[in-house]
């Protein structure tokens, strides 16, 4: 049976309310979930060991960091060897201005986001970075605008 299949309505609205405000205390959730602050305890616990809920974070400004400037690049690779992923995806560890990576199915082979200062800082990162490492072939960026939708919930 699935992790997802054993969580129940309470399990739920913990869910749902943690990822919008972990900082909440036991007692402050109980309540909002309707369940004991004992139960919501011992629920949020489970939920961890499970790995249904991971590590509790802090979601820092990206405008206050100087960091509003989102590149989605795409990244094609010259080899689809083990190895040559291994190491790309290593890099792609290893830099801070990769917020977030996806390996693609289709034409391209990565989807990264990129949080810059400006465009010459992407400019610096992609030349200096992501094109010379030597399992890309090639890459095309695409500069977002505007921010329409935002969010680290995932429906539950």
């Amino acid at each position: 049976m699935k992790e997802a299949d054993r969580i129940d309505q309470v399990d739920r609205r913990i869910i749902r309310e943690l990822q919008r405000d972990a900082s909440l205390s036991h007692a402050a959730l109980a309540e909002k979930v309707g369940a004991s602050a004992a139960s919501v305890w011992r629920r949020v616990r489970s939920l961890e060991q499970a790995g249904v809920l991971g590590k509790t974070v802090r979601l820092a400004d990206a405008h206050a960091l100087e960091r509003s400037v989102n590149v989605l690049c795409q990244v094609r690779m010259t080899r689809q060897t083990t190895s040559a992923r291994a190491d790309f995806e290593e890099f792609i560890q290893s830099r801070e201005e990769i917020v977030e990576c996806y390996a693609m199915s289709g034409e391209w082979d990565y989807l990264l986001r990129i949080a810059v200062r400006d465009v010459a800082d992407y400019d610096r990162f992609v030349m200096r970075g992501v094109l010379a490492h030597p399992s890309v072939a090639n890459a095309a960026s695409n500069f977002a605008l505007r921010q329409v939708k935002y969010t680290t919930e995932i429906p539950v």
